[in-house]
């Protein structure tokens, strides 16, 4: 009697579907890029964990991804006022997920501790148990060595799914003990494809011209990031991004030739300064118009 030998996924297959595939399924994974797909693949994986049907899973048909299908998203609150600390993916007990709240600029280490303790509880339905935190980029310091003792002595059964735009400000401990899954860049950039809204034209245009700015304009600029903190940071994470975009287009430019006479360092050393400033406004809280006042100072200098 022959056994018909067991058919392995295909090696191209994203690597968390293969994981769900395979049944080897890693304690914490880290799923970083731009735009909303990571954080689109972190629900599928989870909801796939805890799916009891036939595959492919999700199979959207049984109890479970039922229990886990869409509902009105509940708003998050990080100080636990406004709303709670986490929420559930849909309705399912054994699927969690915390991320920034409409008025928080970070991950709070109290959403950390609140998911850590819903964790070490017994699951609900015996099986999978996952954790998403999205934004993970936002966490500050103390709230990733929190999570890091709950990455060292996981829970059993239990998948923590971190989502990040970018990882440069984690933790190295913290990234080394998760899995990798990478989402490249889109083809066309949404700061020059068709589809970009004016307000991020405009931004690029006006930092295409920050080479023949003054320092007071300079200055001027930066004050436009006063006010509530949580919208003046999300307001200079987003310079932070175009300026980032804006100084890689150069590089690559300079690298390839097509400007004679383009410095390359000022380019790069600019931005390892708008890097350092993203992990200051996370990890340090800084004040967003101080944050902007650098940022652009480095833009200057990198773009003359």
């Amino acid at each position: 009697m022959s056994v018909e030998p067991r058919r392995q996924p295909p090696l191209d297959e994203p690597p968390l579907r293969r994981a769900v595939k395979t049944g080897r399924v890693h304690s914490a994974y880290l799923v970083a890029g731009p735009g909303p797909e990571p954080a689109a693949a972190a629900l599928e994986f989870v909801r796939a964990l805890v799916c009891v049907g036939d595959p492919p899973r999700p199979c959207e048909a049984c109890s479970s991804c039922r229990r886990s299908g869409e509902r009105a998203e509940i708003t998050l609150d990080g100080s636990g006022k406004k709303g709670p600390l986490y929420r559930h993916v849909g309705d399912h007990p054994d699927l969690l997920w915390i991320g920034r709240g409409p008025e928080d600029t970070r991950v709070r280490i109290s959403q950390v501790r609140a998911l850590q303790a819903a964790l070490h509880l017994r699951p609900y339905e015996g099986g999978w148990r996952a954790a998403v935190i999205e934004d993970a980029e936002w966490l500050n310091a103390e709230a990733q060595n929190a999570l890091l003792r709950l990455l060292e002595e996981p829970p059993p059964h239990t998948v923590l799914v971190l989502v990040a735009a970018s990882t440069a400000g984690l933790l190295a401990t913290l990234r080394s003990r998760c899995q990798r899954v990478r989402f490249a860049p889109p083809d066309a950039d949404p700061w020059r494809s068709p589809s970009a809204s004016e307000e991020a034209r405009a931004l690029l245009v006006r930092i295409d011209g920050i080479r023949r700015a003054s320092l007071p304009e300079l200055l001027d600029w930066a004050e436009e990031y006063r006010g509530a903190r949580a919208d003046a940071a999300r307001a200079v994470e987003q310079l932070l991004e175009a300026g980032g975009f804006y100084l890689r287009e150069r590089v690559r430019t300079a690298a390839c030739g097509g400007t004679p006479g383009l410095a390359l360092r000022p380019a790069l050393e600019a931005f390892h300064v708008l890097r350092a400033a993203r992990r200051s406004l996370v990890s340090r809280n800084a004040n967003p118009q101080m944050v902007a006042e650098r940022a652009l100072l480095a833009l200057r200098e990198g773009t003359r």
